[in-house]
Parts: C-alpha cells; structure tokens; sequence
C-alpha cells in the first residue's frame, strides 16, 4: 500500500534505479520504492534535480514543499494524467451557474457544520456542558440550506466556526488559551497548530483530486483565484472537523504536544521539527485508519473518504446527482 512521504532532512534528494533516494548531510543515504510512495511531503531545504521531477511525473507523485516556518509554500503538480474536456466544461458551467455553484456550495458547508455538530455532541458526552453553543449552532445550521449567496453562506459558516471555537478551551484539557482564530500569522499554540494541520488537509485534497479528472482550480465555496488550488479548500472544509480538530484534541489531551513542541518568533509561535514529525505521523496514520461505511457497508479509509468526496462532486456535474458533502455518523 501507498503512503505519504514525509522528508525532515536530506542535502540531495534524486532517483536512483526505480527507488527516491535521499542523501543525508553526514553522506548516509536512504532509498524509498517508488511504489510505496503516494505524495511526498517535504520540510528540510534540499537540492533536487529534474531527474527526480521527471521521475515522480511519471509516477503521478505530487510533491508539497514546506518552508522553513513550517508554512505550506506550494506543490509540484506532475502533468495531469486523468483529464476530461467534458468535466471540465460541466466544471465551468456549474461554476457560471449562480444556483447550481450555490447548491454546490452549500453541500460543502452544510456537511463540515454537522460534522462540527458531531464533535460537540461527542464531547458534550463527556460532562461538558455546551448546550448554548449547541442551540446557537443549530440555529446557525437551519438557514443553510435557503442561503441564496455565497457571501451569505461564509457568513454563517464563520459564525458557526465562532461558537465551535468558543467550546475549545473545555474540550481542550491542558492550558492553552484559545480566544480567537488568527490566520496570518498564527499567533497562539491553538492556531498554529490549526493552521498547520488545515494545510495538510489541504494537501490531502489536492493529491486525491489529482487522481480524479476533476481541474483543482475550480471552486464553487472559495472563489477561485491566482496561485492557489481552490478546490481543495472546497473539500477541506467537510474534513477539517473530522481529521484536523479531532488530531488536535487528541495529540494536545494526551500531551503529545505541549508548550514545549513551540518556539516563539517575532511576532508567531514556530513548531519544532520534533513536534511536526509527531503531527505528521500521526496525520499519516489518521488517514490509513479505516471506519465503517454504513452506505457501501464495508469499511474504507479517511484518505478514502476524501478520493469518494472527489467523484460524488464529478457524479454530480455529469450525471446530475445531488451533491451531498460526507457526514460522520458515529
């Protein structure tokens, strides 16, 4: 079975026979099989050559590189191998179509805020009391489905992200305050670690749409734009609650991660190489952990979930199914 490939250090990196071959600073090297290999991840400066580029490109291996700060700088996106001039004019058409891009839209939304739902009903399970955020999120959920805007719709979405957020100081056991979601940049243990984690959902994304003839460029939530995949933030949104909150609820009650997995910056906390090499590992099992799939009846891995998410959207702009976002049932 495929897996991610996460590369903390390395001098060169390059292709030796059919293996990835990584060379370390003190001259040891290390050889991956190619076909152990799904998507590489990579945080440590490292010299590569086109030799290796070539060589993933054949293999359809997407490369996502991290900088220095532990930000997501871009990824090595090998030329399409599963392309179709249909989907992608249905992609365009349904993007162009305000209703149809709403529907779309709202399918995202409506399934991550159930999803939120899920995560507070099973910590609410635990003698937390968060039956006002509770009541104020449904409220929220209720109008979802008559937005008629996209601008509408983030609006409820952040509103409902705002009172999720507010329950995170009690679901969260350790100490760490958690006032408010700051972006640019993380400001706080819990955004870091929020962003952190967001971004490799985010990569999760693009490398299982890259395996669909789905252009990842075309968006229906997030506008689409410059410099960015937009799709992908599209279905993050329905496995953000699933895969990235609930990792970082259980790595910080469990003390995987603590102050101490932080540096502090000029004006933003810095994971510690340490720290991502946990997350990372833990991200990379969550995604080969399976679950029971109570519509196919069999079960079927989060990484998955989210190639399945890929075709019920490409179902959708072909045949005219109903686009309707994953919702976690247990």
């Amino acid at each position: 079975m495929s897996r991610s490939y996460f590369i903390f250090s390395g001098e060169k990196i390059g292709r030796k026979d059919n293996t990835i071959q990584i060379t370390l600073q003190t001259g040891q090297k290390k050889s991956i099989p190619v076909e152990q290999v799904r998507d590489i991840y990579l945080f440590s400066e490292a010299t590569l050559n086109t030799k290796l580029l070539q060589f993933i490109s054949q293999k359809n291996i997407l490369l996502h590189v991290f900088n220095y700060y532990g930000f997501y700088s871009g990824t090595y996106y090998p030329r399409e191998h599963q392309v179709s001039g249909e989907l992608l004019i249905k992609q365009v058409e349904a993007y162009q179509n305000e209703f149809v891009r709403q529907a779309i839209a709202i399918g995202f939304i409506d399934s991550a805020a159930h999803n939120i739902h899920r995560n507070i009903r099973y910590y609410n399970r635990r003698g937390r009391d968060f039956d006002k955020q509770v009541q104020a999120i449904d409220a929220l959920r209720s109008h979802i489905s008559r937005t008629k805007t996209i601008e509408e719709l983030m609006g409820i979405e952040g509103n409902i992200r705002r009172h999720y957020y507010q329950m995170w100081n009690e679901i969260i056991t350790k100490q760490f305050t958690f006032d408010k979601r700051v972006k640019r940049p993380p400001d706080t243990i819990i955004n870091t670690l929020i962003s952190f984690v967001n971004s490799l959902v985010y990569t999760a994304c693009l490398s299982e749409i890259y395996k669909t003839a789905l252009n990842p460029t075309i968006s229906y939530l997030h506008a689409p734009g410059v410099k960015r995949f937009s799709l992908c933030l599209d279905l993050a949104e329905v496995f953000k609650p699933i895969i990235a909150d609930r990792m970082i609820f259980k790595m910080i009650n469990k003390g995987q991660i603590t102050e101490k997995s932080f540096e502090r910056k000029a004006n933003y906390l810095k994971l510690r190489p340490d720290a991502v090499k946990k997350i990372t590992q833990e991200f990379d099992s969550r995604l080969c952990e399976t679950i029971q799939h109570k519509g196919l009846g069999r079960k079927v891995s989060y990484r998955s979930l989210i190639r399945m998410e890929a075709y019920k959207l490409i179902k959708h702009l072909v045949e005219g199914e109903v686009y309707q976002g994953y919702k976690m049932d247990w």
